[in-house]
């Protein structure tokens, strides 16, 4: 994108009717590593890939629990996330405080969804930079919401954010009519092979992804390092090691050597004999 005299604030529309700081904070979002989230009837998890700034720093969060029943992946501003979830929070405490029961999932990400618009009408405000995936369960069930930065929110069976994830996206548009009848555990192997995507080669680590999980029964909770690391082993996401297949493919070259010489030193051995 390029500069140009509508975009100066973001209350200038252009002749093509368009707010050009609202797209770009949207672009931001494009910018961010990958966060994804699947819903199923009683479940629902959000997972993210963690990028550093260098090899000496350790990864910011993308994950952030609301509520006992609410939790939060983002992509894009980083700070601007932590600030929105803040919010988000304080909104949950203050309705269990006044009703003595849990936020609907619906209404907090309405409340969200209208906290955005102001930024997108107020010519000293700028549009918050970070798009969340806001997953929890209530009476109505299980929920999966996306709230972009223009103030707009949908609700989604699957869906997926950030850099690359266009990838994470063509995964869970081919499985996502088995999501909503799946187990805790095959959703979050659905979200693992969807973050696997996005790395685009790269292995896929516990130390590179964050995974969480909310439930009928279960709080929500962000899964340690190690627990992810024995379900990426439990379903086979990580490739066999080197050294087997190095092995395994040696074996027949050793028998073929032996067979080669033998033929070679009959061919050298028939002159002489004659």
């Amino acid at each position: 994108m390029f500069r140009n005299q509508y975009d100066t604030d973001v209350t200038t529309w252009s002749p093509a009717g368009r707010l050009f700081q609202v797209e770009y904070a949207m672009e931001a979002v494009k910018q961010g590593s990958a966060a994804i989230g699947l819903r199923s009837k009683t479940h629902v998890v959000l997972g993210c890939v963690n990028k550093a700034q260098s090899e000496l720093s350790s990864h910011q969060r993308k994950i952030f629990k609301v509520d006992d029943h609410i939790g939060v992946a983002i992509a894009g501003l980083t700070a601007d996330g932590r600030v929105l979830s803040r919010y988000m929070r304080s909104e949950c405490i203050n309705y269990s405080f006044t009703y003595e029961s849990s936020l609907p999932v619906g209404r907090l990400v309405v409340q969200l969804a209208d906290k955005a618009q102001v930024c997108t009408q107020r010519s000293w405000k700028r549009p918050y930079g970070v798009g969340l995936l806001v997953g929890g369960l209530d009476e109505s069930g299980a929920h999966l919401y996306y709230n972009c930065p223009s103030g707009n929110y949908f609700e989604y069976q699957a869906f997926a954010i950030g850099s690359r994830s266009q990838a994470a996206k063509t995964y869970l548009e081919r499985k996502f009519e088995t999501f909503d009848g799946a187990s805790r555990d095959e959703l979050i192997k659905h979200a693992l092979f969807a973050i696997k995507e996005t790395l685009q080669g790269e292995k896929l680590k516990s130390s590179i992804c964050t995974v969480a999980v909310v439930g009928v029964g279960e709080p929500f909770q962000v899964l340690d390092q190690q627990t992810v690391q024995d379900l990426i082993n439990s379903f086979e996401i990580v490739e066999e090691e080197g050294p087997a297949t190095d092995e395994a493919g040696a074996a027949p070259e050793q028998e073929a050597a032996p067979a080669a010489d033998q033929g070679g030193s009959e061919q050298g051995a028939a002159p002489m004999e004659e």
